[in-house]
């Protein structure tokens, strides 16, 4: 949906104003993230970090489609990177979930997992930083002045800028523990 909205956008730009299809798609959006915060709310409440990942986006979302009216063509942008990743993140997750007491999962889980981390370095470590690089050059320029308020485009940097670093720390730590555990298991066989 985020990548036929901009596809449709005419002379795009980080503040184009948001189309009545860019509307339909936050709102999408905006939906998704109210269930998904629901379901960890209920199953996993002490899942802070996504909890507040999915908070944050409601705001940038909420407040894109229903106050500023303007810049959904930069958060779709966004949006299609994070989402690069969710079927692998998806499947690799749930393998997680039933490693412990499945074999094939725990093998899923092992398969997935350099993959995974791979593909995630490249789009959140990598693509995501350059384009947030882009955005904040053209905010910082004035271009977008008389259509954003600052104070918007300011806190949405810091929401977007903030879940970026917290992407990088994750995907390191498990790329730490993966490379620890590769670690053991060659130390196991040569004893």
């Amino acid at each position: 949906m985020a990548a036929n909205a901009l596809l449709k956008t005419q002379s795009p730009t980080f503040a184009s104003p948001n189309s009545a299809l860019d509307n339909i798609v936050l709102e999408y959006s905006i939906s998704y993230f109210l269930i998904d915060l629901l379901h960890y709310l209920i199953f996993f409440p002490t899942d802070i970090l996504f909890i507040l990942h999915h908070l944050a986006t409601l705001y940038v979302f909420l407040t894109c489609r229903y106050i500023i009216h303007h810049g959904a063509f930069a958060f779709f942008m966004l949006l299609i990177l994070a989402e690069v990743t969710s079927l692998c993140q998806n499947i690799w997750t749930l393998a997680g979930f039933r490693r412990a007491d499945l074999p094939a999962a725990a093998k899923l889980y092992e398969f997935l997992s350099p993959p995974f981390y791979a593909l995630y370095t490249l789009v959140r470590g990598i693509l995501g930083p350059l384009l947030v690089y882009k955005m904040v050059v053209f905010y910082l320029s004035g271009v977008a002045e008389n259509l954003i308020p600052r104070w918007a485009w300011v806190s949405w940097m810091f929401v977007i800028i903030t879940a970026i670093l917290v992407s990088i720390v994750w995907v390191f730590d498990h790329w730490v523990d993966w490379f620890k555990g590769r670690n053991y298991k060659a130390a196991k066989k040569v004893v």
